[in-house]
């Protein structure tokens, strides 16, 4: 029962995060903005949804007996969020990559929005990371570094922005792939419906994230894992395969931006709002296998930093993100 309550949830997710996904291209085409925007911004924060509402359905919409459970499912959401895209998505977009281009040849994303999207993401991350020692009874300092998180994204989301204007002018702008899905049925393509199919994907997104949860909890007491730990490694592969099909999709069509930005700006997303929620309504606190995905997710992002920084970027460079992955799962299932 447990197995066919996630597939099944798992199916509404990723089709309320296709439609939303779909709507907001079509904003950004409307709207004449930018593709760091469309992927950084627009596409990422929906794509990131699913991870969004895990936690916070997992530990607002929990009984006072299932407090425990909902606190680590929401742990386990927030941190394994950054961890997968950091590393199991990075590699899969690389093997993808490889297919079309071979394991040397060279990504070619537009260079400053991506810098942009790391330089913030480790910036945030690493104050959520500091956060985790902080102790409980320490709520007024909890509370300046969550707010500060939150003051973070929202000064990245200004900054990537601004930039729009001059990458559309540069040939950057947002092109929808695909036509809007609800002109599939006769309806007008307009904002009206864009907005429509958005409301469409949230509902969708809500109502699968909520079911999600209980399939873990049930799972989690069939084969005696620890809740935590399966939320760690579970409920990031689930719920970040929007960002995985997006980003694979577009890499194959060699639309790079749209690709790694897709994965960054969820990336800065889940490492400062995701965090923030984190520290204000879970027990935060530095347990082994938090620390493990901390570290190596800092480690990745700062690695893939650094190859950016060198000059070129190529598929085979994304292979020591895969083997970090590999070697948390590694951890923490041995």
């Amino acid at each position: 029962m447990s197995i066919g309550l996630l597939l099944i949830t798992l199916i509404i997710i990723l089709f309320g995060a296709e439609a939303f996904t779909n709507a907001l291209e079509h904003l950004g085409a409307r709207l004449r903005i930018s593709e760091g925007v469309t992927g950084s911004v627009f596409a990422a924060v929906g794509t990131a949804l699913p991870e969004t509402i895990v936690p916070l359905v997992a530990v607002l919409a929990s009984t006072a007996e299932s407090a425990h459970i909902g606190e680590e499912v929401g742990v386990g959401a927030i941190l394994g969020a950054p961890m997968m895209l950091s590393t199991l998505t990075l590699f899969l977009m690389a093997v993808f990559a490889a297919h079309k281009r071979g394991w040397g040849g060279e990504f070619r994303p537009e260079r400053t929005g991506l810098e942009r999207d790391l330089t913030w993401f480790l910036a945030a991350f690493g104050l959520s990371a500091t956060a985790i020692f902080v102790p409980h009874q320490a709520a007024l300092t909890r509370g300046l570094l969550a707010f500060t998180l939150v003051l973070m994204y929202f000064v990245y989301v200004m900054l990537t922005i601004r930039a729009s204007a001059r990458l559309v002018v540069d040939g950057h702008g947002t092109e929808a792939d695909h036509p809007l899905y609800v002109s599939r049925i006769g309806l007008p393509e307009n904002l009206a419906t864009i907005v429509v199919q958005l409301g469409i994907g949230l509902a969708l997104i809500v109502l699968g994230a909520r079911g999600f949860v209980l399939g873990v909890e049930e799972l989690s007491a069939w084969i005696g894992v620890s809740v935590l730990v399966l939320s760690l490694l579970i409920v990031p592969v689930a719920t970040e395969l929007p960002e995985k099909i997006n980003s694979i999709l577009w890499i194959r069509r060699r639309r790079d931006t749209l690709a790694f930005g897709n994965i960054t700006g969820a990336m800065v997303f889940q490492g400062s709002l995701l965090p923030a929620l984190g520290i204000m309504l879970t027990p935060w606190e530095p347990r082994p296998e938090v620390l493990l995905g901390m570290g190596l997710t800092l480690f990745a992002s700062s690695y893939l930093f650094i190859m950016l920084r060198r000059g070129h970027l190529r598929p085979w460079h994304l292979t020591l993100n895969g083997l970090c992955y590999l070697a948390y799962f590694l951890t923490l299932t041995w």
